[in-house]
């Protein structure tokens, strides 16, 4: 027996071998029976009893787990464990979220034919791959996961219930108003689905208190209270909270278009207008979701690092179990998560109430400008507001962050490479500036806006035809080429670096997952050929108990929206091309599978804003309308998209029925879409509204922001920029640098693929930072999260594994939870009875305003004596 089975798999290994495309010489070593703690830190011991695991919780598992698996670990043979390795290596092998080390010691145990002739003489690394062999199709590699997911289902537990969508309904109509009406606010207010999972606990357990068991039989039958809370009904509402706490897209489109002080389309308050846009644009992301799920939902490399957030608070309020975990100090900590939660969201509550009002120079601690607020080159490099930020302690508040503490859930990998690119970035930028390279020197040097040859705010009205609203050339000549600042090139060059390098990257990297995603479509699809080992990981065969969406309700949701949208084009006088919205599909087609699996391993989106300005302006020149339509369907339909992925994954993790997750989303999104279109007119009513004289700070900067982008890529258009002989007609240049990069990359990890710093490495990563961080972003909104995740990540995790398993993500959340329960507070109770009074009047909230900080930025140069920097007027076209 032993002889047959090493003639079978002695070539199964050499098959193998040829696939790996990797130096794997002298690879044929003995692993150490300890894995490393960056993956999850155990010790398999063989003897008498066969398996041993030094501490449950260092696999990242509960107790009740870990005798699950050590029930597994008994029955794995040698010729399972061999045949899982091998698809571990496939599939993990450009993977910077798996450990390089323990792939090496993988790819040796598969090289070494000794093991299959005498297994007594190799214990030790068979052990160890059997463990990695049972967790990999147990529970999950990543240890990040099994600290947060658990790999088993009661497909008895209620998720459907009257009061989970009681909760999500009234949530949604709730978040979608204060979200959408504080979005026309400066700072805008935002509840944040965190603050709904909070409040939906107690909502739902009380209920489960009082409310009696009756029931009755509706397409099934139903009970007023089927028993506790419990967490699928939490997800549930989460995930509708998700949907509809956050202000859609039209909130730009509409006011822009209606309102006298922009474009003054009456049209636009049309009721039914504004109905069919929000349902075209909010619902049109579901059907790709849906016909992508099988890419970036199902894999179990499909991380998702943003959701464990949320799935970690779930789990703080409805975990049963309560362990004492070793930690810091020598000391057993023996907190439940629940009280973990409360106590750091009470904490955080607290505390914000002085970077985010008392003392707000601790939020923009740019203390080394306040020694010379009025020192240009000072403010210039380390300024927080007027400069690059390159302070090496910008702040004091959780909130300052770009992504609010991704530091306790973003990869390290993923942080430390955006870190990296900011840092060149800034570089590059200085340079420009101080060369005065595209008059960049009589610009501030790290400004978001656009300026005409005088310094001045760019009035794009100036340029346009009082009677068509078009680009009037004359005009155009007579006044000023459009100038950008130092930081805003240097985003934009890396923003077009960003999407090649996306795209070569995951055609480089990621090529087999993609051929694997369309291998099981074609199994579901035709029934025929049989399934790899880790093509379903145990969450996915766990789901397939439950009744699978079908595909053609998300084709019908690819259908519906076009349909919606082309009404709302065509039926009212938009003065715009219907084939805009399928210009627009252009896009996500292209680039929605390489954006999906970037931002579902990495925990970064990729937006296509910028790209979607430059095409759209270019296919749309003149037509403003038809621009921001392209936009719809060419940037928000993947972003969309995306949104809705990491909505079915945490249904997905939970183990919610797909039918069930696909109506709440489609509820959500339909009470979203009406109470948010049922709005508009009211506000675009309020007094002085979008003006600099609207109370409460209603003065709509990011409606504005959007009205002068469109008018800039819409009616200028991109090339009168781009443009053979325009001025920043190098800064195309991007395109072909995000494929070099990932070219050079991809020869350097063929070289020296043991490397383990080039492992860490992420060529789109580097190009994320500086669009991370666009102007008037900058390093001090990102290096925090940086010092926060080599704490937890590279500490904290390395050395106390239990402790972090245990309250990493649940202390995340409750961060985010306190900080948006104090803004609200401070809004509500402290600033609106003041008449939108911002903060206490004293030195430590007036400081951020001194000098070139409190202008956002001062030039360098001085305007010459003519007037003008710049080509004279009438002498560009």
């Amino acid at each position: 027996m032993a002889d047959r089975r090493e003639a079978e798999l002695v070539p199964h290994l050499a098959q193998r071998e040829s696939e790996l495309d990797y130096d794997e010489k002298n690879l044929g070593h003995e692993v150490d029976k300890e894995i490393d703690a960056e993956h999850g830190t155990y010790v398999v011991e063989v003897g008498d009893e066969g398996f041993k695991v030094a501490g449950h919780m260092e696999l990242g598992t509960d107790e009740e787990e870990a005798k699950r698996l050590e029930a597994v670990y008994h029955a794995m043979s040698l010729e399972r464990t061999i045949k899982i390795i091998n698809e571990l290596v496939l599939m993990h092998r450009d993977d910077p979220n798996f450990s390089g080390a323990l792939l090496q010691d993988m790819i040796g145990f598969l090289n070494n034919p000794d093991i299959v002739a005498s297994p007594d003489k190799h214990a030790g690394i068979i052990g160890a791959m059997k463990m990695e062999a049972v967790l990999a199709t147990e529970n999950s590699p990543y240890v990040e996961v099994r600290a947060n997911v658990d790999p088993t289902d009661d497909p008895d537990m209620p998720a459907s219930t009257i009061r989970a969508w009681a909760i999500g309904i009234v949530f949604c109509i709730i978040g979608s108003f204060i979200d959408n009406l504080f979005g026309f606010r400066n700072p805008a207010i935002s509840i944040g689905t965190n603050v709904a999972q909070l409040v939906a606990y107690p909502i739902g357990v009380f209920l489960a208190r009082v409310l009696p068991d009756w029931r009755f039989r509706l397409f099934g039958e139903h009970s007023l209270n089927p028993g506790p809370f419990n967490k699928k009904e939490h997800m549930l509402i989460s995930i509708m909270a998700n949907i509809s706490f956050t202000a859609p897209y039209t909130y730009y489109i509409i006011p822009v278009q209606a309102m006298p002080q922009y474009f003054n389309q009456s049209f636009a308050y049309n009721r039914g207008y504004q109905l069919l846009l929000s349902l075209a644009v909010n619902l049109f992301g579901y059907g790709l979701a849906g016909l992508l799920r099988r890419f970036l939902v199902y894999p179990s490399i499909a991380i998702w690092p943003a959701t464990l957030n949320t799935v970690a608070l779930v789990k703080a309020f409805h975990q049963k179990s309560n362990e004492a975990v070793p930690g810091p100090f020598g000391r057993m900590y023996r907190a439940s998560r629940e009280k973990i939660f409360l106590v750091a969201t009470l904490a955080m509550f607290v505390y914000f109430f002085f970077p985010g009002y008392i003392f707000q120079a601790l939020s923009s601690f740019s203390w080394m400008t306040w020694i010379a607020p009025d020192n240009v080159t000072l403010d210039a490099v380390a300024g927080v507001y007027g400069g690059l930020g390159l302070n090496p302690w910008p702040t004091f508040d959780w909130n300052m962050n770009t992504l609010v503490g991704a530091g306790l859930y973003l990869p390290t990998f993923a942080i430390a490479n955006q870190v990296v690119g900011i840092i060149i970035a800034a570089i590059m930028i200085l340079a420009v500036w101080f060369t005065n390279t595209w008059n960049t020197g009589f610009l501030p040097i790290n400004s978001n806006g656009t300026f005409d040859n005088t310094g001045s705010r760019y009035n794009v009205t100036s340029v346009l035809n009082a009677a068509t609203g078009k680009l009037d050339e004359t005009l155009y000549r007579s006044y000023s080429q459009p100038f950008f600042s130092a930081g805003y090139i240097i985003y934009n060059i890396w923003a077009f670096a960003s999407y090649t390098a996306s795209f070569s990257y995951v055609f480089l990297f990621y090529r087999r997952d993609i051929v694997r995603g369309f291998k099981g479509v074609y199994r579901n699809l035709f029934h025929k050929g049989e399934e790899e080992e880790l093509e379903e990981d145990i969450h996915y065969r766990l789901m397939k108990k439950y009744r699978e969406v079908p595909d053609w309700y998300y084709a019908v949701l690819l259908v519906l929206p076009i349909a919606f949208g082309c009404a709302a084009v065509a039926g009212y006088p938009t003065h715009a091309p219907v084939a805009a919205l399928f210009y627009g599909l252009i896009l996500p087609i292209i680039f929605i599978l390489p954006l999906g699996i970037i931002q579902a391993v990495t925990g970064i989106p990729v937006a296509l804003n910028i790209l979607a300005n430059v095409i759209g302006g270019a296919i749309t020149a003149g037509e403003a309308n038809a621009l921001m339509y392209f936009k719809v369907w060419g940037y928000l339909s993947s972003w969309q998209a995306l949104s809705f992925c990491n909505d079915l994954k945490l249904a997905h993790y939970i183990k919610i029925a797909p039918r069930i997750t696909f109506s709440a989303q489609i509820v959500a999104t339909l009470i979203y879409s009406v109470v948010s279109s049922l709005q508009y007119n009211f506000i675009m009513s309020i007094k002085d509204v979008c003006t600099s004289d609207a109370a409460f700070r209603f003065t709509c900067p990011a409606q504005t922001s959007f009205f002068t982008s469109i008018i800039f890529w819409g009616i200028i258009s991109p090339k009168k920029l781009f443009g053979k002989g325009q001025q920043y007609n190098m800064m195309l240049l991007g395109f072909p640098l995000g494929f070099i990069m990932v070219g050079l990359y991809w020869v350097l990890r063929r070289k020296f693929p043991k490397s383990s710093f080039l492992r860490q490495v992420h060529p789109v990563m580097l190009c994320m930072g500086p669009v991370s961080v666009a102007a008037p972003y900058n390093l001090a909104y990102y290096i925090s999260n940086l010092y926060v995740n080599l704490f937890s990540f590279q500490y904290i995790r390395k050395k106390y594994l239990a402790f972090w398993v245990k309250w990493n993500y649940v202390i995340g959340a409750a961060f985010s939870t306190g900080i948006a329960l104090s803004a609200l507070v401070i809004f509500f109770a402290l600033q609106i009875p003041k008449g939108g009074t911002l903060a206490i009047d004293w030195w430590g909230n007036n400081v951020v305003n001194l000098g070139c900080e409190g202008q956002g930025g001062c030039p360098r140069l001085d305007i010459p004596e003519v007037g003008y920097f710049g080509p004279a007027p009438g002498t560009y076209s």
